[in-house]
């Protein structure tokens, strides 16, 4: 079934867009194609009419027709007649993240992940050897392997939340469980506050279970403003608030403790669900290791934690897990069977079996992101000394600032030159952070060097490149 964008949903993502001085056409081909290489419009996916387009965007159907024909032209559009103009990325068949194959990007940044940790494959042989004791049972484990839940219940205990293996369901990666939570703690028309800048995914998943997303700002350079969060939290009374206190995907920033408090405290009086994910939660660099938020928080606060292995072990573990009230897991458990019924049995017994080794792990990882953290800090400085990177004390990216609104320029430069990466759009409700560009630092210091090379390359072609009414009207918003 082909998926149709309608007018409105093409303009809530065309944010700030407005007609030109005669490229207009041009520019709004370029953001179309940026929507399409980021996944936003998916391959596959319907335009509206150049008609409707037209009303839509107050512009003339002369320049629909040119943006079309443009994006016609360099394979992003494809028109039949009786179907209408159908978004295609060129060299693909509608691959949406990953290699694009022999004519795509040879390096590709849109996920903030490494490769698989030092003793995987060690790891994984142990758990084929264990296979035997669990291929007498069904194999469907709706809330996950005993063993599993009994070591992330320990972890969890080890870093100051007491915790019990009935309060762990085992899902199939965090995106997986955030998409169960938002099913069961979400219903159509709820409010639930989002970061903004934030992780898109989550956005997504929110979304579909009916959710009307507010955001909250997180700022690139300070984080959380306290006194807006719980101003915030007690206005609009949101039946959910999905946070990343840790590490905060993309700006790397971490919430004060205070700031924690004060948050729960507010969704407490709210009666406010607070979904907290610490996927990267435990990739600190030189910080230091915190207790999870929910050990922190007043008593009585409704908090559901998600977490992951893919980050920290490898993303080819489709891996993660939800720690909430056991009343809670019940409820996830009553809805699960939806969507799918339990996490690859041999992923789990991997995972199980890498738990035990997690803090040496942990060790590598921060020894090998501070090299790449580094390596990207030295090579924006050399090659892009206007850039702005603020400091990053784990994690797995940069949240990198520049003076001229052109990340979506600068994302579509790099990708005909090798670069996949996505603009800083991508990561907002509304268009904004044009002025932003997140650079993962996980594929190695190698990598980055080469991503910043094709990025100061683009960046002399555009830095001083007029910028259309358009873009500038974006800017306004960062």
């Amino acid at each position: 079934m082909v998926r149709t964008v309608s007018p409105q949903q093409l303009a809530d993502l065309l944010a700030g867009w407005r007609d030109g001085d005669g490229a207009g056409y041009a520019v709004l081909a370029a953001r179309i194609r940026l929507l399409a290489i980021d996944g936003r419009i998916p391959a596959g996916s319907r335009l509206p009419s150049e008609r409707e387009l037209a009303d839509r965007l107050g512009v003339s159907r002369t320049t629909i027709g040119a943006a079309l024909d443009e994006l016609r032209a360099s394979g992003y559009v494809e028109t039949r007649r009786g179907s209408g103009s159908i978004i295609r990325i060129p060299g693909t068949h509608a691959h949406r993240h990953g290699s694009l194959g022999p004519l795509g990007p040879r390096l590709d940044f849109t996920t903030a992940s490494a490769g698989a940790t030092p003793g995987f494959q060690w790891a994984a042989e142990r758990a084929v050897s264990a296979l035997p004791s669990v291929l007498g049972g069904p194999g469907y484990e709706l809330i996950g392997l005993p063993q599993l839940r009994e070591a992330l219940a320990e972890r969890y205990t080890a870093r100051g939340l007491p915790t019990r293996p009935t309060q762990i369901m085992v899902t199939s990666g965090a995106q997986a469980a955030i998409t169960l939570a938002a099913r069961v703690l979400l219903g159509r028309g709820d409010r639930a506050v989002v970061e903004s800048p934030g992780y898109p995914h989550a956005y997504e998943a929110l979304r579909l279970a009916g959710a009307r997303l507010i955001p909250l700002a997180v700022d690139a350079t300070h984080g959380w403003k306290a006194d807006e969060a719980v101003e915030l939290i007690r206005g609009v009374a949101p039946k959910v608030a999905y946070l990343m206190p840790d590490f905060h995907n993309p700006t790397a920033r971490t919430m004060p403790e205070t700031t924690r408090e004060r948050i729960a405290r507010a969704a407490r009086e709210s009666g406010s669900t607070l979904l907290i994910d610490e996927t990267t939660g435990e990739l600190d660099i030189d910080r230091g290791r915190r207790a999870p938020f929910a050990a922190v928080v007043p008593a009585g606060t409704s908090v559901v934690t998600i977490g992951s292995a893919s980050k920290t072990m490898w993303g080819g573990l489709r891996v993660g897990w939800l720690r909430a009230s056991e009343d809670v897991i019940a409820e996830l458990a009553i809805a699960r069977p939806h969507g799918d019924l339990g996490t690859a049995v041999l992923d789990q017994l991997i995972v199980t079996e890498l738990l035990a080794d997690l803090d040496a792990i942990l060790e590598h990882r921060r020894a090998e992101h501070l090299i790449a953290r580094d390596a990207l800090a030295a090579a924006l400085a050399e090659r892009l000394p206007s850039w702005r990177m603020p400091r990053v004390d784990g994690g797995l990216a940069a949240w990198v600032h520049f003076d001229r609104p052109v990340s979506s320029q600068l994302a579509i430069g790099a990708r005909d030159r090798g670069l996949r990466i996505p603009a800083g759009p991508w990561f907002g409700l509304d268009g904004a952070y044009e002025r932003f560009i997140r650079i993962p630092f996980g594929p190695g210091p190698e990598a980055v060097r080469n991503a910043v090379d094709i990025l100061a390359e683009v960046w002399a072609d555009v830095a001083d490149a007029p910028v259309s009414s358009e873009t500038s009207s974006l800017s306004a918003v960062v």
